[in-house]
């Protein structure tokens, strides 16, 4: 029985050991991994090219569907329980990989459908024709030039970029994380926890279903974080991590002068000019520093913790090489750093219109002036309120507030008259840095990487996370791996391929590490 004791006893302390010896130093993993993508790099870029030139605009229905098709025969030949989901529109391909023993579940969330395309616009190439370059054009370039697709043993420059809509957002972040999932199990390794994937497919069309199918099958969603693969890394192309998203709501304000536009000649200088009345509104919102005027605008953010303010700190500072990219002197603000200005709500405008410009200007007063804009919020913005605040702001400057195009009574009533319509929106969304499973993340691709990881409280972009966050109540923490120069939403878009190997390492980290 002495015996028995001390085997027992032995056995317990040693099976730690063994445990641990079964996972790979992160310089073994990483070389594992490494030597699969080189091995395989010529498949994994022939299936990339594949799916992209499958057309995937949110409302070409066709198309979209046989995108749905070609990843769930893909997810299926990695062992991953797929099935095709109806949700009213454009399906969701929703997968599973379960794990013995497993004490964790992750989620996984991308989209397959992309921004419409103008071909006309696209340089050289059609934008579901994928085309090699051997690096990137820049603005108002025609070169570098188109290259031939590289053949079977050609080696694939890491600096060298494929071009495709979707390229970057978000086909190659999906087949990334297939050919991760490859790898891994090539090295002969166990996944960290078990894993569920979500692929929608019409976030480029505002996720017009995603929230009502979500809520009808929550069981789906039993996982304990959602690993957003959307958007670019940061500037300085470190492995970055984001833990929110801002949210977005759009109004048109539209100002009216005559009931059809006039000459210049016979009733310019008397009859009202809505250009002009628009412009001065728009003035009156934003101070010339860029910080806007409307009253209450930010009384609703959410502060940032101690963590997270400690996170902004850290990160590189790239203004300057950003302004130099997008060629301008002075950016708004007083003195803050973009990453700063991010965790602030805007106004934007983004769009003007009136009449005509151009070779088709005409002398005309213009019957009305529109101007489109958009608000971008942070947590604890709320849609409503935010657009209630500016609705309230155009009041106080004395105009009469309407929701539709007015007649001839409310144009005989009112000098200053104004339609806003809203057009949608959802709030913004922030996980805390200081959950177990974001410092695991965070863990598991600073364990991974010689380099510090990035650590953003709050993305740019607008996704619709508070659908998982505060409906489902999940976390999302957001995994970025493609060029932040990728035109994303743009003609020309593109995938630098050394991002695209550096992207299937990490998510490769995030399966075994997160456990």
């Amino acid at each position: 029985m002495r015996y028995f004791r001390l085997s027992l006893t032995f056995l317990i302390a040693i099976v730690p050991v063994l445990v641990c010896s079964q996972q790979p130093s992160k310089q073994e993993f990483r070389k594992q991994v490494r030597e699969y993508r080189i091995a395989h790099e010529q498949e994994l870029f022939n299936e990339l090219v594949e799916w992209l030139s499958i057309p995937n605009v949110a409302d070409d229905q066709p198309n979209i569907r046989k995108c749905a098709a070609w990843l769930k025969s893909a997810m299926e030949r990695r062992g991953i329980t797929a099935r095709i989901l109806e949700t009213g529109g454009s399906p969701v391909v929703y997968g599973e990989l379960n794990v013995p023993g497993a004490n964790r579940t992750i989620m996984f969330y991308s989209h397959y459908d992309g921004q419409p395309v103008d071909p006309t616009k696209w340089i050289d190439m059609e934008p579901f024709a994928p085309t090699m370059r051997p690096g990137k054009m820049e603005a108002g370039s025609t070169e570098p030039k188109p290259i031939p697709l590289p053949k079977k043993g050609e080696k694939i420059n890491e600096e060298w970029r494929l071009y495709a809509r979707s390229a970057s957002d978000d086909k190659s972040p999906i087949t990334a994380l297939l050919a991760a999932i490859d790898a891994v199990k090539a090295a002969g390794l166990n996944f960290g926890a078990n894993v569920r994937f979500i692929y929608e497919g019409e976030e480029e069309a505002g996720s017009p279903f995603l929230q009502s199918f979500a809520e009808k099958n929550r069981s789906l969603f039993k996982t304990e974080v959602l690993y957003v693969c959307d958007g670019p890394m940061y500037f300085n192309n470190q492995p970055t991590l984001k833990f929110g998203a801002r949210g977005i709501t759009t109004i048109d304000i539209t100002v009216y002068g005559p009931n059809v536009n006039v000459h210049s000649g016979h009733y310019g200088n008397w009859a009202p000019n809505p250009g002009i009345k628009l412009a001065r509104l728009l003035t009156s919102m934003k101070h010339e520093n860029g910080n806007v005027k409307v009253r209450g605008f930010y009384n609703t953010v959410t502060p940032l913790s101690r963590r997270e303010k400690e996170a902004l700190k850290t990160i590189p500072s790239y203004d300057e090489e950003i302004k130099q990219l997008y060629g301008f002197a002075q950016p708004e603000g007083r003195g803050e750093t973009l990453m700063e200005r991010i965790n602030l709500p805007s106004l934007n405008i983004r769009g003007l219109e009136s009449a005509w410009v151009g070779p088709q200007a005409r002398t005309v007063v213009p019957a009305e002036a529109t101007a489109a804009i958009d608000i971008r919020m942070v947590k604890g913005n709320d849609p409503d309120d935010m657009v209630n605040k500016v609705i309230e702001h155009v009041k106080r400057e004395g105009f009469h507030v309407i929701s539709e195009d007015p007649d001839q009574n409310t144009r005989m009533q009112y000098a200053d008259i104004v339609k806003i319509v809203k057009r949608g929106g959802y709030p913004a969304s922030r996980t805390s840095m200081d959950l177990e499973i974001s410092q695991l993340t965070i863990d598991a691709l600073s364990d991974y990487h010689d380099e510090s990881v990035v650590l953003i409280p709050t993305s740019g972009g607008s996704v619709p996370l508070y659908i998982f966050t505060q409906i489902l109540d999940v976390p999302t923490i957001s995994v970025p791996i493609v060029n932040h120069d990728n035109n994303q939403h743009q003609p020309n878009e593109n995938i630098r391929m050394g991002h695209y190997w550096q992207g299937i390492e990490t998510l490769a980290a995030l399966l075994v590490y997160v456990k």
